[in-house]
Parts: C-alpha cells; sequence; structure tokens
C-alpha cells in the first residue's frame, strides 16, 4: 500500500503504470528579480533558462587542499565505512558515497555554512533553506560506475515527500573534472518538464537505488525525445569549480575508467517553505540521513 498525505495536491504524478510528462509548476527562481545576494541577474535568467550554473572557482586551492584531506580521512577510516551512510561499489568494494556528510563531519559542516554556498541558496529558493541531503561522491580510477539519467526531484517528491520543485544542488569539485573521468551531464532546459516514471517503487528500494538505479529510472524512448529536445551539457572544471542545478534536471554521469579519480561534495538545499510530508509513490520514507526531516534552518 502507497502512503500518501491527504492535505497536499499531488503536482506531480509518478511511479503509475505509464511513464508520463507534466510540465513544471513551479518558478525556478523564487527569489524576487531584486532581492541581493551572490548570484547576479543575469546568471540567474540563465538558471531559469536551462537550469543549471556553473562558476569556475567556489572556493580556493587552499581551501580544496582541507575539503581533500577531509575526504581521504573519511574514506579511509573504518569506522566511517561501516556506517549506514556509507555506499561501497559492488564491484571494487571501494567506498562510492557518505551521506549526511555535514554531520559527520565539522569540516564539511562549515561547507554548508559558508555564504558563499548558502547565500546562493537562499537567494535563488528566496527563503530560508535547511539541507535536504549532503554527501560526497567518490569516482576514483579504472571503473567506478557511474549514475544513471534521472530527475532528482522525481525520487525527491516520490520517496521522500517534497511537494514542490523548490529545492536546488551544489555539486563542487574537489578534484578536476575532466570530460573523460565520469563528469556531470545535464539536459539544458529539461527541468521545465517533470517526466513522471513507471513502476511502483519496491519497499526499501533505496537499498538498491543508491548502487544502481531501478525505479525512477526513465524509459530510453523518454530519454531519447529528451535529449533530441534539449541536447547534453557535460561540466568540466577545476578542483573548487562548482555547478548548481536544479532539482528537477535531467542529468547522469558515466563510468570512470581513466586512471583520475573524480570526487565532488554534493549538497541539497530545500526551502523551509517546502518541508517534506507523506512520500507521493512509495510505502516508506526513506532514512533520514537520505531525506532530511529535521527542517532547522542553515545557519
Amino acid at each position: 500500500m502507497v502512503t500518501m498525505t491527504t492535505n497536499v495536491t499531488d503536482l506531480y504524478p509518478t511511479r503509475g503504470a505509464t511513464e508520463v510528462a507534466t510540465p513544471r509548476q513551479d518558478p525556478v527562481v523564487w527569489g524576487s528579480p531584486d532581492a541581493p545576494g551572490p548570484v547576479s541577474q543575469g546568471d540567474l535568467q540563465s538558471l531559469d533558462r536551462d537550469g543549471f550554473l556553473a562558476i569556475d572557482q567556489l572556493i580556493g586551492p587552499d581551501e580544496v587542499a582541507v575539503y581533500q584531506r577531509e575526504l581521504e580521512r573519511l574514506t579511509t577510516d573504518p569506522a566511517i565505512r561501516a556506517d549506514e551512510r556509507s555506499i561501497v561499489e559492488p564491484q571494487s568494494k571501494e567506498i562510492r558515497s557518505v551521506f549526511e556528510v555535514h554531520r559527520i563531519s565539522e569540516v564539511f559542516a562549515n561547507l554548508v555554512r559558508d555564504e558563499r554556498v548558502v547565500g546562493r541558496a537562499r537567494q535563488i529558493l528566496g527563503s530560508d533553506v535547511y539541507v535536504h541531503q549532503s554527501r560526497i561522491n567518490v569516482k576514483p580510477g579504472f571503473g567506478a560506475s557511474g549514475f544513471y539519467w534521472h530527475s532528482d526531484f522525481e525520487t525527491w517528491h516520490a520517496e521522500d515527500g517534497l511537494p514542490n520543485m523548490r529545492t536546488i544542488s551544489v555539486s563542487i569539485a574537489l578534484t578536476e573534472n575532466y570530460d573523460t573521468n565520469g563528469g556531470l551531464m545535464i539536459m539544458p532546459g529539461s527541468h521545465k518538464t517533470f517526466l513522471g516514471c513507471a513502476g511502483a517503487t519496491p519497499k526499501d528500494n533505496y537499498k538498491k537505488s543508491l548502487m544502481m538505479q531501478d525505479a525512477g529510472t526513465p524509459s530510453d524512448e523518454g530519454l531519447t525525445k529528451m535529449a533530441s529536445e534539449y541536447g547534453i551539457k557535460l561540466f568540466t572544471g577545476k578542483a573548487g569549480s562548482a555547478t548548481w542545478f536544479d532539482c528537477n534536471c535531467m542529468h547522469g554521469s558515466g563510468d570512470n575508467i581513466t586512471p583520475f579519480p573524480r570526487s565532488n561534495v554534493f549538497i541539497v538545499f530545500n526551502s523551509v517553505e517546502n518541508t517534506a510530508v507523506e512520500p507521493f509513490a512509495a510505502p516508506i520514507r526513506r532514512p533520514e540521513f537520505i531525506g532530511a526531516r529535521d527542517f532547522t534552518p542553515v545557519r
């Protein structure tokens, strides 16, 4: 039986018998056009149009070194590896992701509170924000697997209960992102269409989906149509660069078969006016380390 909220309208149906495309019902930029903040009006217009905003250097080289050391500490700590918040590659048995990293690590907690980071999120979403999800993604060389095409909002709506598209993510490069080592790919403009996926959500789906996405995966036909309409942009950049992207962007990344590792810290900010309710298309909520239920604003 699917758990559904009874007092919030489901604007974005998904996980039904068929795949359904729904036009976006929400703004992309929620903040007032004249509201002060670190994002220029031109960049806000680009974000609204394309669904993403690339920044050549969000943090400097000295700061990158601090975060790289902390990433190394976390991924080599046996206690962190044994924690349920760590996801391990099925083949190599190396750590793929560590979730809730802003609670595990004070170093990354400081990054979340950095005004260069949270200030942009507040400006874009037009409100105070909290962290819906944080993680480090690690793609060591020689075979780290990718993340298949998906919209984050489809999962956060279906399985975490986020009602509206008032959520923004930032991926900050901790190693250089080349065009060959499994970088982020986004379909520009795809955030304006919600692709509701076919098929019910299995119980405890997150245990499988964090390693290999299945439920909530668009069809080949749906992806082909979107890619033909919007194209695909691959993001590259030095360590310290960042990509902000809307929660409904269709995105993914390939395997890393090069010798060059790709590691990023990934932070999801949600508006305090868009707090999670019951899942819209799943039997139970995902664990709080994946979809937060603590809506305390970032300060």
